[in-house]
């Protein structure tokens, strides 16, 4: 089943394409922070560079650009990717990184995971496999009779798959799914609850997109290699603090974090984004219905199916092995190095152009013209969210930024330097990758820790949590990035439930990590 162009992933739409779907009040709404927003990126860049004037010139330049930058992203005023291809040219123009650097986030294996999933989705949008799916999905007993069970019920799978593979290739797997069920009962949540059917007004919609990218973003802390960032920091302290932390421990210090957090997703999404209706009546007969016009699976369903279940297989096999051989063993590590996650995207979508539909007339799985139809929106501006957070990191800002709120807010005890950490993760890593802020706040906050004569373990550790919290922005992690491709995550809805969750996620972070690090005996 094709999908119509209306209703294909988007990173940004102009006013006049949302317009039909606004109220006037609404209209007014987006015209009035768009326009605030085009005047107020420039004035704000240039303020923040005055300020900054005690700053070496790189970092000053570097800090008024991505002021400039998160302005216009927060505000639309010009299309999202745009601004951050304009905010890179800055970059350049400035003279604050060659262009070689400033455009080396687009070489990033995390660009070929989007680029990968994004073309396995639309051969599954293409095919109707991710229709197959969610009728699956809504078949299991009682879910389809709820809104609010089905949003929990994908958070629960975007949780589980993500503490053993990263949260990005998670979501790139839930989330044509999601759209399948999106699709499937907009109809149904709309007629119910006195709505237009455009999926891209529903606040179910809008729920269940922010609990897949939400989801994985959380549920990557279970693991140590549920998330690069989590290997990285973990080894920052084992080196620097001559501490061990093995699986076990990992787990049973993250699982209480993981659990209240995921209790306070399902809470504050539903209750930020109430679904239209709450009980589907009739929703489970329709879907039986649907299911049983399905029939058997065509050639192209089939051949999807195996793109899919090959780069699945192959995500989760490090994890695997992991489990079974242990972290430290050879075969671990060669398979690791070999199974690069934007390896595997792209070996699962090359198998599209192989797999044929019909040998024959030499028709296959997905033909080029239909591949280039992704999102590549997405792609640009987070090739460009890799290269700025690295600059960030290589001028010294972020470490300035660091050292700066440390001696301004006088924190020296073990508890204010813990919240000082996971404040400046979540911080950094709503404008940069995760990687990058683990990279900056652990080597940063374990000196400062030793110098204030307390243990480090515990403000290092809250840091490398804290790190893949940023809830904020589209570009804050890959998993956010994804699901608002769809159209369906309006970027005020995704601040303004960012900030909600940054807060809570800070405060389960100090809290929990303080009481679970002491349970296992690390301080």
């Amino acid at each position: 089943m094709a999908v119509e162009e209306a209703e294909r992933p988007r990173t940004y739409r102009t006013l006049d394409e949302v317009a039909e779907v606004l109220s006037p009040a609404e209209q007014r709404f987006e015209r009035g922070r768009r326009t605030i927003g085009l005047i107020a990126g420039p004035l704000v860049g240039v303020l923040v560079w005055l300020v900054c004037g005690g700053l070496p010139t790189d970092q000053r330049a570097l800090a008024g650009v991505l002021s400039f930058v998160i302005v216009y992203w927060i505000t639309e005023a010009i299309p999202i990717p745009a601004t951050a291809l304009i905010g890179l040219a800055l970059v350049v123009l400035f003279d604050i990184a060659p262009v070689g650097d400033a455009l080396s986030g687009f070489a990033s294996s995390t660009i070929f995971v989007f680029l990968g999933g994004f073309v396995i989705a639309e051969a599954m949008m293409r095919h109707g496999l991710d229709r197959r799916f969610a009728f699956r999905v809504l078949s299991l007993p009682g879910i389809a009779r709820s809104t609010y069970r089905v949003i929990i019920a994908f958070g629960v799978i975007s949780l589980l798959l993500s503490a053993f593979i990263s949260n990005t290739a998670t979501t790139a797997m839930i989330f044509p799914i999601a759209l399948g069920v999106v699709g499937t009962l907009s109809g149904v949540v709309a007629n119910q609850g006195g709505e237009g059917a455009d999926p891209r007004r529903l606040r179910f919609a809008t729920a269940l997109m922010l609990m897949v990218a939400y989801g994985a973003s959380v549920g990557g802390l279970l693991t140590p290699i549920g998330s690069p960032p989590n290997l990285i920091g973990r080894e920052f302290i084992e080196n620097e603090t001559d501490t061990r932390l093995p699986f076990f421990k990992w787990v049973v210090i993250s699982a209480p974090v993981v659990l209240l957090m995921f209790v306070a997703l399902c809470a504050i999404l539903i209750l930020l984004n109430r679904p239209e209706t709450r009980r589907l009546s009739g929703a489970e007969e329709f879907i039986h219905a649907e299911r049983a016009k399905l029939g058997r699976l065509t050639a192209g369903e089939r051949n999807t199916l195996i793109a899919f279940g090959v780069a699945v297989t192959l995500w989760i096999l490090p994890g695997v092995l992991a489990l079974v051989l242990g972290e430290n063993s050879a075969v671990y590590e060669t398979v690791t190095n070999r199974l690069n996650e934007g390896v595997v995207a792209i070996i699962g979508a090359g198998l599209l152009f192989l797999l044929p539909t019909n040998w024959s007339e030499r028709k296959f799985t997905l033909t080029w013209n239909e591949a280039v139809r992704i999102d590549w929106g997405t792609i640009v501006l987070f090739g460009a969210g890799i290269s700025l957070g690295s600059l960030l990191s290589a001028t010294g800002l972020a470490k300035s930024i660091g050292t700066g709120l440390t001696d301004l807010l006088n924190v020296h005890s073990l508890l204010g330097l813990t919240i000082l950490a996971t404040v400046v993760a979540i911080l950094i890593s709503e404008t940069t990758s995760n990687t990058a802020s683990v990279g900056v706040v652990v080597p940063i906050v374990i000196p400062i820790a030793a110098a204030a004569g307390v243990s480090p373990v515990l403000p290092a550790l809250a840091a490398v949590f804290g790190a893949s919290y940023g809830f904020m922005l589209p570009v804050s992690t890959p998993p956010n990035a994804i699901v608002y491709g769809s159209g369906m995550v309006p970027i005020t809805k995704m601040v303004r439930s960012g900030v909600v969750f940054d807060i809570v996620g800070a405060v389960l972070i100090v809290s929990m990590v303080t009481v679970m690090v002491q349970v296992v005996g690390l301080v």
